[in-house]
C-alpha cells in the first residue's frame, strides 16, 4: 500500500497549516478546533517551514509563561522528516516508529499535498490485515466446500 493510497482513504483531505508568525495561542485554537495533534507550519499553505504538536506547547510551557504569546516559529521542529504519496506504508511506519514522529507531512515535488499520522498509519496497517485475514478466510472457507 502506497501513502497516495492512506490520503485518499482519510476522512478529510484538509491540510491544516498555520503561519509561523502565528502565536501558540491561535495554533492551541486550530488544533482544538480541528481535533488534531499537530499543525504543518507554513508561510503559503505549499511548503513546509516546520511542524508544532501538542507535546511541542506542553513541553515549553512548564517553563515559560508567555509561550502564548510568543510566535509558532520559536516552538516549531525546523528540520521535518516527510514522506512522498510514492513511499509504501511499510516504509513509513519503520520512519515514524524510529523517529518517534506522530505526523508526517506528504510533499510531492516541494508541495505539501497531505499529512499521515500514526492514527491513520495503524488504521490503514489494520484494514490491510484484515484484508488479507478475510481473504485466507474465504480461501479456506472454498477448499473445505471442495473437499465435501
Amino acid at each position: 500500500m502506497r501513502i497516495s493510497e492512506v490520503l485518499a482513504g482519510k476522512a478529510s483531505h484538509e491540510i491544516v497549516t498555520i503561519s509561523p508568525d502565528a502565536t501558540v495561542r491561535e495554533l492551541i485554537a486550530l488544533l482544538a478546533r480541528f481535533n488534531i495533534g499537530a499543525a504543518v507550519v507554513s508561510a503559503d499553505g505549499n511548503t513546509v517551514a516546520g511542524i508544532v504538536s501538542e507535546r511541542d506547547v506542553v513541553r515549553r510551557l512548564v517553563d515559560d509563561d508567555g509561550l502564548l504569546g510568543a510566535a509558532v516559529s520559536a516552538i516549531m521542529t525546523a528540520e521535518v522528516q516527510t514522506c512522498g504519496p510514492g513511499d509504501s506504508l511499510d516504509e513509513v511506519r519503520e520512519t515514524m516508529t524510529a523517529g518517534r514522529f506522530r505526523h508526517l507531512p506528504v510533499v510531492d515535488d516541494g508541495t505539501l499535498v497531505g499529512v499521515i499520522s500514526i492514527g491513520d498509519v495503524v488504521k490503514s496497517h489494520i484494514d490491510q490485515l484484515q484484508f488479507e485475514r478475510d481473504q485466507l478466510d474465504s480461501y479456506v472457507h472454498q477448499t473445505e466446500r471442495a473437499a465435501h
